[in-house]
């Protein structure tokens, strides 16, 4: 049975918003808005507060809107069964009225704080998201390739409300790496779940190109992610050597613990460990990247 507005206090709306959220993913987006701007503009300050929340809330509300758009498929999933659209805790309208109006806050917040642009490119995200990538999941199974794309723009609403220009090399090498490393992040995700996907009746990869061959493809693309990134520092004149020793060490790092991915049998713990693998090392390329640019030489 749909449970009304009433029945529900401010704590547990709270809880269900954040559900609707996919909190961990809008954070990295958020993070990765702070990055960009402080790429562009070489400081932290107060003023890049407003533009990342804005970005966050966008990301929020677009996976909201991505849970109301297949709430009947979450169903099927054991994974998404507990989500409040497809468990019946919220009406879908519900759902719609709360992914809404966190994209109207979010686009208004980024607005006032920034500039034109920066709203359209989160607008382009949300549309390439809903209206692109998720309705193309059900079609094909290399959906992520291009679906991809919308890892690659929170960075650059970042660099450009901090006043950076959208043709900038240095910004597309950043978002190219961004780009890149959703593939690995998101197949390795794909090869525990597929058996999921499959019962509620998305095409897999792993149906396609079998696990252990997926797996070796994988590797192949996180080897890919550590050279792109590398190419980081030499689009912006003046990282410091550290930095290159950083993002040197940790991309030999990741491959290293990538290795597994070429052994003849994969079981469920290799994917999960180069899947965990590889969000630390996106979290210590962003540390890295933000170091630099405060308190390395200037560009």
């Amino acid at each position: 049975m749909i449970r009304t507005y009433g029945t529900y206090g401010f704590g547990e709306w709270v809880r269900i918003v954040v559900a609707l959220s996919k909190i961990r993913i809008s954070q990295l987006v958020g993070m990765s808005t702070v990055l960009g701007y402080v790429l562009a503009s070489g400081s932290l300050s107060w003023r890049v507060i407003l533009p990342a929340l804005g970005t966050f809330l966008l990301s929020c509300g677009s996976a909201a809107l991505n849970q109301y758009q297949e709430r009947h498929y979450d169903g099927l999933m054991e994974r998404t069964q507990g989500r409040p659209l497809p468990a019946g805790n919220i009406a879908p309208a519900q759902g719609l009225a709360i992914s809404l109006g966190l994209i109207f806050v979010g686009a208004l917040t980024l607005y006032l704080s920034s500039n034109l642009l920066a709203v359209s490119l989160g607008l382009f995200n949300i549309l390439w998201y809903n209206g692109f990538y998720t309705p193309l999941k059900r079609k094909s199974a290399f959906a992520v390739i291009p679906g991809s794309l919308i890892g690659a723009i929170p960075p650059a609403i970042g660099w450009v409300a901090a006043g950076g220009h959208l043709l900038d090399l240095r910004i597309w090498t950043l978002s190219l790496f961004f780009f890149i490393w959703q593939i690995p992040h998101y197949w390795l995700l794909m090869m525990n779940l597929s058996e999921d996907y499959r019962k509620a009746g998305f095409p897999t990869i792993t149906e396609v190109l079998g696990r252990t061959a997926l797996a070796r493809i994988t590797f192949f693309w996180i080897v890919i992610t550590g050279l792109i990134c590398l190419l980081i520092p030499m689009s912006f004149p003046g990282s410091s050597p550290w930095l290159f020793a950083a993002l040197y060490g940790s991309a030999v790092w990741l491959v290293w613990n990538s290795r597994r991915l070429l052994f003849a049998t994969i079981d469920s713990a290799i994917p999960f460990l180069a899947f965990k693998g590889i969000n630390i090392y996106m979290l210590v390329v962003i540390l890295a990247l933000a170091i630099d640019r405060l308190f390395g030489l200037p560009l």
